[in-house]
């Protein structure tokens, strides 16, 4: 960063998974080098990048894809990548705790150390994005990480659709949300897209937060043998990264691989967040019923 200015880059990873845990972490590597040629500090590799989405069948076998946080493979090979080049690099993989799974994500900081951990929070349940099954709901809660570069948020896929996650997480610091993601066609509805929606719905979190905001999502399409056939899903990719009043700066297409790179001043989106008096004129005593499933039996 400029000395004397909060200058960050971010960028945003897109690519086509493969099964083959070698062959996708190859080519996650490849992509936050060229990333980090393009300038890049925090570099967002999509949600659980090391083989398909398995999540479109309920399969016992599929549990043997999960491996203890300690010692992860993968996480070791990416925090020897951060170290080297002197970037931030979140790191998503399914999680085995004991008897307990999750959708986890490591965060990996520019000397290479481990900063912690967050896991999803909100389990989605529903055809072709069947997570309920393999994942335990995530007991971290929401989260933020003091990097080399900037203060972050990261939530997970399903996580980006709720305006609480978000919040909590500019509340405690987050100068920059960060969402993995997989998403893509609806197996049981072809005339159902739910690209604009999703995209739109980001943009509100950063607009009505003043943080810039980047999402990686995967591409191409992943058959799964299911417990009733096949199943597909075309993930639709569309990775993009929002400015700090919700505008697109830099996206992709639904087919091709890409690295999307932003630069953001952080100071001067700090000054207009404190500005714009979002935050000041905030009234947690009349938000007890955020606390409730229905909206009713609101405590004092």
């Amino acid at each position: 960063m400029e000395k004397g200015r909060r200058q960050v880059v971010v960028s945003a990873l897109q690519f086509s998974c493969t099964d083959d845990v070698s062959t996708n972490v190859a080519t996650a590597e490849r992509l936050v080098r060229a990333a980090h040629a393009k300038g890049a500090n925090i570099i967002l590799i999509q949600e659980l990048f090391e083989g398909y989405y398995f999540c479109q069948a309920q399969r016992e076998d599929f549990f043997h894809r999960a491996k203890p946080y300690k010692d992860h493979p993968t996480i070791l090979r990416m925090q020897k990548l951060a170290k080297e080049l002197g970037v931030v690099i979140p790191v998503s993989f399914f999680e085995e705790a004991n008897n307990a799974h999750y959708n986890s994500i490591a965060i990996i900081d520019a000397d290479g150390s481990d900063l912690g951990l967050y896991r999803k929070s909100h389990i989605p349940d529903g055809p072709g994005y069947q997570e309920k099954f393999y994942f335990n709901p995530g007991d971290t809660g929401f989260k933020v990480f003091q990097t080399e570069f900037a203060k972050i948020g990261v939530a997970i896929c399903w996580d980006q659709w709720f305006p609480e996650a978000a919040r909590a997480m500019v509340l405690q610091g987050a100068e920059v949300l960060f969402y993995p993601t997989a998403i893509g066609s609806e197996p049981q509805d072809e005339g159902l897209d739910s690209r604009d929606h999703w995209k739109r719905v980001m943009q509100g979190h950063a607009g009505a937060n003043v943080v810039p905001l980047v999402a990686s999502n995967r591409i191409g399409k992943e058959v799964i043998e299911t417990e009733h056939g096949k199943s597909a899903i075309t993930f639709y990719g569309n990775s993009f990264i929002a400015g700090p009043t919700g505008e697109i700066v830099a996206s992709a297409d639904d087919k091709e691989e890409a690295i999307l790179v932003a630069q953001f001043d952080l100071d001067k989106i700090k000054s207009k967040r404190q500005s714009w008096g979002i935050f000041r004129d905030r009234r947690p005593d009349l938000y007890k019923i955020l606390l409730t499933l229905d909206g009713s039996n609101v405590t004092s």
